[in-house]
Parts: structure tokens; sequence; C-alpha cells
């Protein structure tokens, strides 16, 4: 799509909108400190025509790798809680996390604390309804998104259209987004000396957490779906505090959904790729990309930029794995790196760009997140951020293998028969 940036790029904080003046200091400042980059000049400018929400200054961002850690986190800010706990996911397992956080989402409740749930009626098909009963019997107020039953269908019955999002805000101070979901296949964490087993995966993703006025960003977003799945009317409680500066990092929160014209997120990742001059270094758990993408990563390659992926080396989906590695070929002949992470389930969907534009969320590389799916990411600016997340990527490949093209074409038949295969689906996968 053809945007030219119309205006200079307008930062907000806790009060509203900054001035161009502090705006053009606050970007000239993060420009500064990091690499040779077009991101500034080009790239944010085109981000805000396609999002249409702001960059907000003031927040402060904490990396969560794990689930261990991700569910800690949670966990003291669901305990925490004084007013409202809004929770929006695709998968919630009645397990032993799952139960948790049932049991601290129904004490919330009776204590006074309104709380509201989103969950995926395909993500969470295995869930059985007693389980969302029991919340709903404590005063939770309980959203199905696009019922399975289309009898139980508040609106029109879209099978295809899922809520693939992670979000989950408390009191409208604090929220956090990611791949996780809410299972006990997160138990463990992947950078421990234990390995997966045939009957027990270990599952490596990426979360944040995130405090500030950017909150009122993912709060709007909330809301708007709840609204959208016309959802009973939620309980009047402060879903919109007076927001204070809690940090120094700029975000932006983008949620897409199938109802626009195009995935904000998507189309936001690949202004980033078109603007990289540097590094470009993407994790993904699902990638089966269109045309656009596989040009934009090329060509980023031909203008001499480091374009490096990393993906499963083992995974929940076989159609997708074989549909995925199906794209190696020509990626590794246009000089893409191509790392395949071992030992574990890869799940996190993330990306850093030049070192200083990173994003975190629950959308993956292929159709189903682009055309079909619900999603929301934080893109986080600045290259203390970034230096964390390229950190994390290069941990991830220490315990990864790199893909050589003259060792990918002596792969077998058989493999090579399974990839045709799954590439005729890659549309619907």
């Amino acid at each position: 799509m053809a945007l030219q940036p119309a205006r200079p790029v307008q930062l907000e904080g806790a009060q509203g909108p900054l001035s161009a003046k502090q705006s053009k200091a606050i970007l000239a400042k993060l420009e500064k400190h990091g690499d040779d980059t077009n991101i500034f000049d080009k790239h944010l400018a085109l981000e805000a025509e396609i999002v249409g929400s702001p960059l907000v200054v003031g927040n402060k961002v904490e990396l969560l790798v794990d689930g261990p850690t991700t569910y800690d986190a949670m966990f003291a800010a669901i305990e925490s809680a004084k007013d409202h706990i809004n929770m929006e996911t695709f998968i919630i397992e009645d397990d032993e996390i799952g139960q948790r956080f049932a049991k601290l989402l129904i004490g919330k409740q009776q204590s006074g604390v309104q709380v509201n749930l989103i969950y995926d009626s395909v993500g969470s098909l295995n869930t059985p309804k007693e389980f969302f009963k029991l919340l709903q019997d404590s005063g939770v107020n309980v959203l199905e998104f696009n019922p399975i039953n289309p009898l139980a269908a508040r609106k029109g019955w879209q099978f295809n259209r899922r809520d693939h999002r992670k979000l989950l805000i408390v009191d409208g101070q604090v929220a956090f987004v990611g791949g996780i979901n809410i299972s006990s296949v997160y138990s463990s964490g992947s950078f421990s000396n234990s390995r997966s087993t045939p009957s027990k995966q270990t599952w490596r993703d990426t979360h944040l957490r995130m405090a500030g006025p950017v909150v009122d960003e993912f709060q709007k977003l909330f809301m708007a779906t709840w609204s959208e799945q016309k959802g009973d009317p939620l309980v009047p409680k402060d879903y919109f505090p007076e927001p204070g500066s809690k940090g120094n990092e700029v975000v932006r929160a983008i949620g897409s959904s199938p109802e626009e014209p195009y995935s904000q997120i998507y189309v936001t990742l690949l202004s980033a790729i078109n603007s990289a001059e540097t590094r470009v270094c993407l994790t993904n758990a699902y990638f089966v990309p269109d045309p656009q993408l596989l040009a934009a990563l090329k060509e980023a390659v031909q203008r001499g930029v480091e374009v490096q992926l990393l993906l499963p080396g083992r995974t929940d989906s076989v159609l997708v794995f074989y549909a995925s590695r199906s794209f190696y070929d020509e990626l590794l002949n246009a000089g893409v790196k191509i790392h395949e992470r071992e030992n574990v389930l890869l799940h996190a969907k993330t990306a850093v760009v030049d070192g200083v534009w990173s994003t975190i969320g629950s959308t993956n590389l292929d159709w189903r997140s682009f055309i079909n799916n619900q999603e929301i990411n934080a893109v986080i600016l600045g290259q203390g951020f970034g230096e964390q997340m390229q950190a994390l990527f290069e941990k991830d490949l220490e315990s990864s293998r790199q893909i050589t093209l003259g060792a990918w074409r002596k792969r077998s038949m058989i493999d090579r028969i399974k990839e045709k295969a799954a590439r005729l689906w890659a549309r619907w996968l």
C-alpha cells in the first residue's frame, strides 16, 4: 500500500499529546543512541498513518521470558488488583495453571474487584463449560468469542474468525501482552537443563509487562472487542484512571482485526523491514509468509541488511512446520540466515529491527494471523530495550542449529514431498 507520511510524528504522554518540538527532541535522542537506521526518518510517520494509535512516552517495560516468569508477574498483578481485571486469551485450559488463574480471579471478584474475561471458542474448545460456569457463578463477566455453536452467537456467525490475542490489564495501570496462553504447557523454563521429551514438551515463549500511559491504548482494544462481540454491559469501574509517567520507554499498542481492510501489525512490520539498514531479527513460531513478506526479506538482504530468522526445530503443528520449511530454499538462496531452535517448542512472536524497533505480541507470520485472527502487539522504540531483545535473540541462537543452503539441499525426498504438500495449504494455515 502506498501511503505517504502526511505530518511529523507526534508523541503522547500522561497528560496528552506532546508538542511538535517535544516529540522531535525525544525521537532525536532515541535516534542518536541507536544504530544507523531509517526507522525514525521514514518508518514512524508511515506507521502512524497505518495504525492510528499514538506513540506513548513515559512507560516502564519489562521483558518476560517463558511461562514461569510471566505467570509469577501476572499472579502478582492480579493479587494486587483493587478495581478491575480485564483478560483476553486464545486458550485457557482446565489444568493446574488454568485452575490457579480461576481461583485468583474468583477470589478477586468476590472481594469486589470486577473481572471481565474474553476467551476464544476454538482455542479453548477442550476446556469444559463447567470451568467457565464456575467463574460466571462467582460474578465474573465471561464472554465467549465467536462461539462454535451458531445458536450461541451474539452477532453474525464467523467460524473462521478467531481471537488470538493474549492480553491482561489490571486496574488500568498494568498491561501484559505476548505469546503466552493460560496453560500448564508453559510450566517450565526453556533455558533450564531439562529437555523436552516426546511426552512432555518444554515451551519457549516471550511476553511483556507494561506500566504507564500506554495501558489506556490496550484498554481501548479490549473494550472494542467486548463491544464488537456484544458482551453484556461492563460493570462501571475506573477503567481509565488518571495516567502517570512510570518510566522512559516509548510504546505503541497495535491491534489487528479481520474487520479492517488490512492487518495493521503486518503492514507495520513490512514497513519496519523495508526501512531497515543494519539488522532484522525475527523470531516466530508459525512462519508461512505471503509474497510481500518474502520480497521484503529478500530485498533487505540486497540492501546489505543482515536478516536472521529464528524458527522452530519442533512443532505442535506438522502441517505448518513443513509449509514453513517449503520456503527455506528460496530464502537461503537469497542470503537470509535461518536458525532452528532445538530441544524446546518455540512459540514466541517477536522482532527487532536495527536494534531500535522491537515488537512482541500474539501475531504469527502466517496467513491466518494476517487475515482471520484478532491479534495484538506492542512496539517499543529505543536502543535500551532493543539491546535486551537482541541479547535474548542471541541467547536463543546458542541453543539453535543454523540451516545452510548446501545441507538443506541434501534433505530427503520424503521431506521434500511433505513440504510441497503442506505448501498447498499455506493460505489456510
